[in-house]
């Protein structure tokens, strides 16, 4: 399936309205698109998702590898003709960046700049970014220009008669309804806050779709398909699946279901925790439902399950959740499933944000002793372990729950700070161990 990039000049600039309204420009022009998104982000792909009503891939080298970013795009390549990849921040901002993604896949970039307060220096601004690659040491080519927040007649004009030697596609308006409100972990969900469908209609007629099919090329896909992938386990996989548990990633949700039994249930709304092997709580948003899961029958199930030896894993809101309590922003504190011996508490701004590292020490339900996993860490709260908490793994890098140290465990029992992405490894060791 032949695809592009779409990087930004820095965040902010648009590039997830700029992913939609191109996606809506090709789907207007007779193709079936489907999207990506470079880096661990979970949000703005729910908004891709919305608007093409099917998962957008996941494509970062460090949570997965290079192989790992290629079998994920590969495996939406019966979905669609063409595969739009959003980027993450600049370009060649972060030592994972766009542009590693890109260079991993051969495929060309459209870089999108903020237009609303300059023509001839947009122009400026993306020759540059084309010249720079070869500076920063990356394969890519940067072939096309999206003005986002871009005025029509005169103000585009100026930027597209500057842009000699890129390939100019279009523009984004400033237009009610293209904006997307934020909280503290980003953007609203897709199925939250989805944009205005007229607006995004609007914003695509500024969109040259068949410029876009033109610049698209074919990726190098040299690899083969996980020799794992197709081997099932018979795992029942119990899956927290609602508000306060939604960060994860399409291709581990499929994975899972491909290798073991999925059943879904929800602890906000008080579901009894089904039979299974293992019970996942993902990340999420368990601060803005921290009333309703203390008083939520389901947490008192989880804890005797746990102390009975069944196997959790939880991941950041997984983790609040099976601590001992939650203090919300409002300084009102909260009682947890209490199966692990950490208090957690909202913070004002963000705590961490990087790319994890971590190395086992001893075997836990998703490593063997002295392994290592990749994983990504984005939370806007500390944990306060007590002093004999014991931990299954040192930091490689990221922050982890104290700096030095990740992976709570009681019980049979493991919560990280830190997401993981099926490419990891993590959840494969952890349907063949269970």
């Amino acid at each position: 399936m032949p695809g592009v990039v779409l990087a930004g000049t820095a965040s902010g600039v648009g590039k997830t309205v700029a992913t939609l309204a191109v996606c809506r420009a090709l789907e207007r022009a007779g193709h079936d698109p489907v999207a990506a998104k470079a880096g661990p982000d979970f949000i703005d792909p729910s908004h891709h998702a919305a608007v093409l009503g099917r998962p957008s891939r996941t494509l970062d080298p460090w949570l997965a590898g290079e192989s790992g970013v290629r079998r994920a795009y590969a495996r939406g390549a019966d979905e669609g003709d063409v595969c739009v990849v959003e980027g993450m921040m600049g370009l060649y901002d972060g030592d994972v960046s766009t542009a590693a993604v890109a260079e991993a896949l051969d495929l060309p970039v459209i870089l999108v700049a903020d237009a609303a307060g300059g023509m001839e220096s947009v122009a400026a601004t993306a020759l540059g970014f084309q010249q720079y690659a070869e500076r920063a040491g990356y394969d890519v080519d940067v072939l096309g220009l999206l003005a986002a927040r871009a005025h029509g007649g005169r103000h585009e004009r100026g930027i597209r008669d500057a842009v000699e030697g890129l390939r100019y596609v279009g523009r984004t308006p400033s237009l009610d309804g293209l904006e997307i409100p934020d909280r503290h972990l980003g953007l609203h969900f897709g199925d939250e806050s989805p944009v205005d469908d007229e607006a995004l209609d609007s914003a695509a007629r500024g969109i040259d779709a068949e410029a876009i099919v033109d610049l698209a090329r074919r990726p190098r896909l040299d690899t083969q398909p996980s020799l794992r992938a197709a081997d099932e386990t018979g795992v029942r996989v119990a899956l927290a699946a609602d508000d306060a548990f939604r960060f994860i990633y399409p291709s581990t949700r499929e994975r899972l279901a491909a290798r073991g039994t999925v059943e879904l249930f929800s602890p906000v709304a008080g579901d009894p925790v089904p039979e299974c092997d293992v019970v996942y709580l993902p990340g999420g948003y368990p601060e803005r439902h921290a009333a309703a899961l203390a008083d939520s029958a389901t947490l008192d199930d989880l804890a005797d399950r746990a102390a009975d030896g069944l196997a959790v894993f939880g991941e950041c809101g997984g983790l609040m959740a099976l601590g001992e309590s939650l203090t919300t922003a409002d300084d009102v504190e909260h009682e947890m499933a209490g199966v692990l011996p950490v208090d957690t508490r909202m913070t004002d701004g963000p705590v961490a944000l990087d790319h994890v590292g971590v190395r086992a020490r001893e075997d836990c339900l998703i490593a063997p002793a002295g392994e290592t996993r990749r994983g990504h860490e984005f939370h806007y709260s500390s944990a306060t372990a007590a002093p004999d908490a014991r931990f299954a793994f040192e930091m490689v890098r990221g922050a982890g729950v104290d700096g030095a140290n990740e992976g709570l465990c009681e019980y049979n029992t493991l919560a990280t700070y830190a997401h993981f992405h099926v490419g990891s490894g993590a959840f494969d060791y952890l349907l063949e161990t269970v």
